[in-house]
């Protein structure tokens, strides 16, 4: 499929949704880091390397085909974004970790991404890529698609704050809109192989959804981190930015196939998400760990 739904508006779509995540960023949000060292740690050590391994164990146990394979990890590799921080605050979590967790990797995935990428291109070696994979001009792209619109929308923020508080809103609902159509358009397109991608990579995306949000929690409680910042880091840690990562499949690879994983995961994502949420804060209800970040911690994160 190379119709404008993956051409031009999916580009679009990207670029309006890493420009309302820079509305909500700023520098303050990277020096946190110093907050939250433990929390920051643990959470992208998730995201960086347990993740990409996951991937590639279940891709192996299911036997999927090459281009999907490569989609899945590719997936994995993706950041997350602002979904993630608006359902930790849903949940309770520690929204400011959020954000923090999501500036620091949004720039750290300009060099993980292409580097997982490309070891997937190389180890499932699928028909129509020649071995090139995401060179240096392709990297370079994937740096153009990441941060410049976050740095346009940080900067906007800083010298016109007015007009970015104005524009949160309308550009979070409009990225929100604009991306379901083209989702409609795309599935529409694609209507007569749709249940082929179901079968295809359906049970890879659900297992690979749940075990996210399960490493996202577990890991940090494990490590000792408190109830809502494990929220925090396993909604960042499960949640992927899936139209970055059907934005480089189709425009960067030029291979379809290798963004139907985002896809399906992106349908399935929410609803997962929201159950892992309300499991989470009910056992910690239970067991007596629920913390929520009151609102003189978030006055002291201002």
């Amino acid at each position: 499929m190379d119709g404008w739904q993956v051409t031009v508006a999916l580009p679009i779509a990207l670029a309006l949704i890493m420009f309302g995540l820079g509305l909500a960023l700023t520098v303050a949000d990277f020096a946190r880091v110093v907050k939250y060292p433990k929390a920051v740690v643990v959470a992208l050590s998730c995201q960086i390397v347990l993740l990409p391994a996951i991937a590639l164990g279940l891709v192996l146990l299911l036997d999927l085909a090459p281009q999907p394979a490569v989609g899945v990890l590719l997936l994995a590799a993706s950041p997350g974004g602002a979904t993630a921080n608006l359902l930790s605050h849903l949940f309770h979590g520690d929204v400011a970790l959020n954000v923090t967790l999501t500036a620091v990797n949004s720039v750290i995935a300009v060099v993980t991404l292409p580097l997982v990428t490309n070891f997937a291109l190389e180890y499932f070696e699928p028909a129509g890529t020649g071995g090139l994979g995401l060179q240096f001009g392709k990297v370079v792209q994937v740096f153009l698609i990441v941060l410049v619109p976050v740095v346009t929308g940080m900067l906007t923020r800083r010298w016109a704050p007015g007009f970015a508080r104005a524009m949160d809103r309308p550009v979070r609902i409009s990225s929100i809109v604009f991306l379901a159509l083209i989702t409609l358009a795309a599935i529409f397109a694609e209507r007569a192989n749709i249940l082929d991608y179901l079968l295809q990579v359906g049970v890879v995306m659900l297992l690979f959804a749940v075990a996210s949000l399960a490493i996202g929690y577990w890991v940090p409680k494990v490590a000792g981190v408190r109830h809502a910042q494990a929220i925090a880091c396993s909604m960042e840690v499960g949640i992927h930015n899936s139209t970055l990562a059907m934005t480089i499949a189709i425009s960067l690879l030029g291979d379809i196939r290798m963004a139907v994983p985002a896809g399906v995961y992106g349908v399935n994502m929410l609803p997962l998400a929201l159950a892992a949420g309300w499991l989470m804060t009910r056992r910690a209800r239970a067991d007596g760990t629920f913390s929520p970040v009151t609102a003189a911690d978030r006055s002291a994160d201002r």
